[in-house]
């Protein structure tokens, strides 16, 4: 009895080790190796997971990065240059320096100058609505109202103005990850250059309907008159279906074309107060007299 005992033990414990070889080869064998750089990396990113870089996380972005010959079209919007500079560092690459960008929303349809032709009553979704009918404005080029870009910013950097019916960036928030260009049905909301003191200059409508058309839906809409293209002395504005784009990699704010614009469709946000010149009657004796007076931006 002692000796059947003791074979089913040896038995068994030489199937095991029989077995634990096996397996030790062939995980050996299909081992996959990683490089240990990328969790350096990955601790030196935001770990945000917004997909802003265009990957579907901070792990993702960072085994690109090792594994990435140059850093060239990889960028991570949230850490930024620091960031990056430190990657590249780590991984003795060199980074390039990206300007800083924010969203901005284009589109001045407000409940004020884009009114209300009927009333939606489903379900409370920008998609599903931009899916069905043009909105509850007719226009349908604007935005719907819903929120669905707010829903989608994972840094609180938006919210929707009751008042107005439109969404708001917080400019000290924003990450520029792309999360809301992303969710907007519309195409509304664009990532422009940050300039110095976030001074920003953009047409603030997308719609491509001509003129009078344009107009029945929104009195800020952007005509297509061409009158701000004339302007522009640095080939920074283009006219493409019936609507006015300014670059703002070209763009040097110096706001001639917001004065030019019949419908205020452009706008200038940031800048100090305009100084305009007013013309007063001379005086007997008197040369002609000229005074300043500061006027607000929009």
């Amino acid at each position: 009895m002692n000796s059947v005992l003791l074979f089913t033990i040896i038995s068994l414990s030489l199937l095991g080790l029989i077995a634990a070889l096996i397996l030790y080869f062939i995980a050996q064998k299909f081992k996959v190796y990683e490089d240990p750089r990328i969790d350096k990396v990955e601790d030196i990113l935001p770990s945000a997971n917004c997909g802003g870089c265009g990957f579907p996380g901070c792990r993702n972005f960072a085994e690109v990065l090792v594994k990435a010959d140059t850093f060239d079209d990889l960028f991570c919007p949230v850490g930024g240059n620091e960031v990056m500079a430190q990657a590249a560092a780590l991984l003795g690459k060199e980074a390039i320096e990206v300007d800083p960008k924010v969203a901005v929303v284009r589109c001045s349809g407000s409940f004020e100058h884009r009114p209300r032709t009927n009333f939606y009553d489903g379900a409370s979704n920008c998609t599903i609505v931009h899916n069905l009918y043009t909105g509850d404005t007719d226009c349908p080029f604007g935005c719907v109202s819903l929120g669905e870009c707010v829903d989608a910013c994972d840094f609180e950097a938006m919210y929707m103005d009751e008042k107005t019916g439109l969404p708001v960036i917080i400019d000290e928030k924003c990450v520029a990850c792309g999360a809301c260009v992303e969710a907007c049905p519309r195409d509304i909301i664009e990532l422009r250059k940050r300039n110095k003191k976030d001074r920003k200059i953009f047409v603030s409508c997308i719609n491509e309907d001509k003129g009078g058309i344009a107009k029945q839906y929104c009195a800020v809409t952007c005509t297509g008159c061409t009158k701000c293209f004339k302007v522009c002395e640095y080939d920074a504005i283009i006219m493409n279906n019936n609507l006015a784009f300014i670059d703002s990699e070209k763009c040097k704010l110096c706001r001639k074309c917001v004065t030019e614009c019949p419908t205020n469709a452009i706008h200038e946000i940031n800048f100090p107060p305009r100084r305009i010149k007013i013309e007063t009657e001379a005086k007997p004796g008197e040369g002609e007299q000229i005074s300043t007076k500061k006027v607000s931006n929009n």
